[in-house]
């Protein structure tokens, strides 16, 4: 699925469960999102498991957010106590729109916390009170903390996953890597595969400590190795030491947390010649999160830092804001030059970070997901410096392997439903999400709801009857392909396109065409639907969605 066609279904107000491989576009859809609508006038309540997560967001923690703190359980009397909380009332039964990034680091039994305080607060029995609920994240990265060697208990396990039954959108896109050989490693640890040929890749990485280059970060599962190499580099450098405090503003409870979830310290600790990488995204796109550089010289106006980064650019390093934000309004924040000493990182601060190199120690990786997190954060498979490596860093959750394949089937069967309704009807459900948030409609999209002289399924067929190719089409009319498809499936049925005559020049091959025909004429039911999904199951992923629901056409 595309993020185009994410952000048309989360418009719509359904609850969706986002995910996707890591650099598949996460958090630029939340991102895209959250955009779309303050420009409504609709501020979302935005929530992260941790608080790393959290501040990459601008958001806090939903723990904070709903009320529960550090709770495994809630009584009765202390779910009375949390809903009586002025703070928590007022924020919970005001929001409209609840992103929770990083869930899988969330235990089920914290997301049932949180439903059961949304619930009783609005004093409405749907899930989370009937709010918009959007889930991001991926099973295959770093899974909750055990408590007292306790099973892992994951949110799709959860009451309130099944109560809320969101839409599953799972992201195909890919933004980070572009080295085939490398994505073929990592996708063959997603799947738990990972054969001779990958183990002999990898191990080609391998590297002793004094042949690594000078200025790419290390990362370690620990955090007592990290502070122990950072520390010890900064001290070897020659030249003058200079500091830079952290700036903070807000109650101290609320600073403390941003403190001490900000990627860059509270006393930075620079010199000529230190190894740094960037923690924050530019504005500008002049670095992002996990860009790697050397400090070159300092400002002799302002004393802040000039980076030299990887690719040669020249970066000035100036204070920026972390904050944590409600119904729009900033309650607290910090500012501090968005860099950190990059000798070496923890696997677990690395997530959601992109990088072009790194040496990464994987022999006592002790984790389900530590390894696929550390292995992942890296651009290509040339800049991946493996010092170790054991065999549990090649491991993923069996749980969340055998419920992955759930979850992409899910994914396929939301793209067919909405990719089916024509544009109008999803302007109709955008404008009415909107209002029921109490938001403002907008003269752009006041204009696409105006009813036209042409239907939007006629402009498709003229098209089509001009024999062009499906994505051809589907670029005049600035849609998706799927909506394209959805077009012909309303024609075909409404018997404005005979198939058989009219589409036959976008049939597939011969072969190809007759093992499609054959695989959807053996999963057909007995009331005559043809569901797609068990048929994707039988033929792999050399088949795409989209080519079978333009074979069906034929069968219809």
């Amino acid at each position: 699925m595309t993020q185009e066609e994410v952000l048309r279904i989360l418009k719509t107000g359904a609850n969706v469960f986002l995910t996707g491989e890591p650099g598949s576009g996460k958090t630029h859809t939340v991102n895209a999102y959250v955009s779309y609508l303050r420009s409504h006038h609709i501020e979302p309540s935005i929530t992260a498991s941790t608080g790393i997560a959290a501040t990459h967001i601008g958001g806090m923690t939903v723990h904070s957010w709903s009320g529960i703190g550090i709770s495994n359980q809630l009584s009765p009397e202390e779910l009375m106590a949390i809903a009586g909380r002025p703070k928590v009332r007022k924020r919970v039964s005001s929001a409209r729109v609840l992103i929770i990034d990083e869930v899988s680091m969330l235990s089920g039994a914290t997301l049932s916390m949180v439903d059961l305080v949304c619930r009783r607060i609005r004093e409405n029995s749907l899930a989370f009170g009937g709010m918009q609920v959007v889930l991001v994240g991926d099973f295959f990265q770093l899974p909750p903390i055990s408590r007292n060697g306790a099973p892992i208990s994951f949110t799709y396990e959860s009451e309130a996953w099944q109560r809320l039954h969101p839409e599953v959108c799972y992201l195909g896109e890919q933004y980070r890597q572009d080295d085939p050989v490398f994505l073929s490693i990592l996708s063959a640890i997603r799947k738990n595969k990972c054969q001779e040929p990958h183990r002999i890749a990898l191990i080609g990485r391998v590297c002793k400590q004094n042949n690594l280059p000078e200025d790419i970060p290390k990362l370690f599962p620990h955090n007592a190795d990290v502070d122990r190499i950072n520390s010890e580099k900064l001290s070897k450098l020659p030249g003058k030491l200079c500091s830079f405090w952290m700036e903070a503003h807000g109650p101290k409870p609320l600073v403390e947390f941003l403190k001490k979830s900000c990627l860059s310290p509270e006393v930075l600790e620079l010199k000529m010649g230190a190894s740094v990488m960037f923690t924050k995204n530019s504005r500008e796109g002049k670095f992002v999160n996990g860009t790697l550089g050397t400090i070159l010289e300092f400002d002799s106006g302002s004393g802040y830092p000039i980076i030299r980064t990887r690719d040669g650019k020249k970066v000035f390093a100036e204070p920026v804001e972390w904050t944590i934000e409600e119904g729009g309004r900033v309650l607290a924040r910090v500012a501090q030059i968005p860099l950190r000493l990059a000798w070496a990182i923890t696997v677990h601060k690395s997530q959601g970070m992109s990088m072009d190199a790194a040496a990464v120690d994987l022999s006592q990786a002790f984790e389900y997901g530590q390894g696929y997190v550390a292995l992942s954060r890296v651009r290509q498979l040339s800049g991946l410096y493996l010092l170790g490596l054991n065999d549990r860093a090649l491991e993923v959750h069996p749980g969340v392997l055998g419920h992955d394949a759930h979850f992409r089937k899910k994914s396929e069967e939301t793209q067919e439903r909405f990719g089916g309704m024509d544009q109008e009807e999803l302007v109709d459900m955008h404008i009415g999400f909107i209002r029921r948030c109490g938001g403002n409609i907008t003269p752009q999209v006041a204009t696409l709801a105006q009813p036209k002289n042409t239907s939007t399924y006629e402009e498709t067929r003229e098209l089509v009857l001009q024999y062009l190719p499906l994505d051809e089409v589907a670029r005049v009319r600035n849609l998706t392909l799927g909506t394209i498809l959805g077009h012909l499936e309303k024609l075909v049925e409404k018997k404005l396109i005979d198939p058989q005559r009219e589409l036959l020049y976008l049939r597939p091959e011969e072969r190809r065409f007759e093992k499609i025909k054959t695989t959807l004429e053996a999963v057909t039911t007995e009331e005559g639907n043809i569901p797609l999904s068990p048929a994707r199951e039988i033929l792999g992923e050399d088949f795409s969605f989209e080519e079978l629901r333009l074979v069906r056409l034929f069968l219809n």
